[in-house]
């Protein structure tokens, strides 16, 4: 009956076992690996409405909105936060992750970003950190020309890096600086 212990065996095969090329990968949060797993969702065409993209209001606090027509990008931040027991802004207004949370000084890994959309003082979007380099960052938003996806974004238009409050600040790494298939020049509205 196994007692947790490493035996004799075990502990001479874990000292061949050659570590010197693996590199521990950064932990994805909670919240990160659930958007993931809705990649892909889109708006019902037309009339119609996607009843998981409907979803996402409800789980973000706003259950009366029955429309995937209205802007979600928040909808689908709200909904993951608080699936992954965080809570959100409480607004559907994607700057208003702005001043939530814990402000961060450069991006990291499912760390949440917002930006700036056209000459507006309050339009924006607002997505997960996936990438960045020095001219953009990669982010895994909802709402993105009508879904899912990873987009790239000017880091010229970003506002703020934000983190939940209530998680330990997430250790330093590197981002990826490209990400295969990324969109850019997405509509956001």
């Amino acid at each position: 009956m196994p007692d947790g212990i490493a035996g004799p065996k075990t502990q001479a095969a874990l000292q061949k076992a050659d570590i010197s090329e693996r590199r521990e990968a950064p932990e994805k949060p909670g919240w990160l690996v659930l958007a993931e797993a809705l990649n892909g969702l889109k708006e019902a065409p037309g009339t119609k409405n996607n009843p998981e993209v409907v979803k996402l209001f409800a789980d973000a606090g706003f259950p009366g909105i029955k429309t995937d027509s209205t802007a979600w990008c928040a909808a689908l931040v709200g909904a993951v936060l608080n699936r992954a027991g965080h809570k959100p802004s409480g607004s559907l207004a994607a700057r208003s992750y702005e001043p939530w949370g814990v402000g961060l000084k450069e991006p990291a890994l499912g760390c949440i970003a917002t930006k700036k959309r056209g000459n507006s003082a309050w339009q924006g979007h607002v997505f997960l950190v996936v990438g960045a380099n020095k001219d953009q960052v990669f982010g895994l938003g909802g709402n993105q020309a009508d879904a899912v996806n990873v987009a790239s974004f000017k880091r010229s238009e970003i506002t703020a890096f934000r983190w939940p409050a209530d998680m330990p600040l997430p250790a330093r790494h590197t981002l990826p600086t490209t990400i295969a298939g990324a969109r850019s020049g997405v509509s956001e509205a």
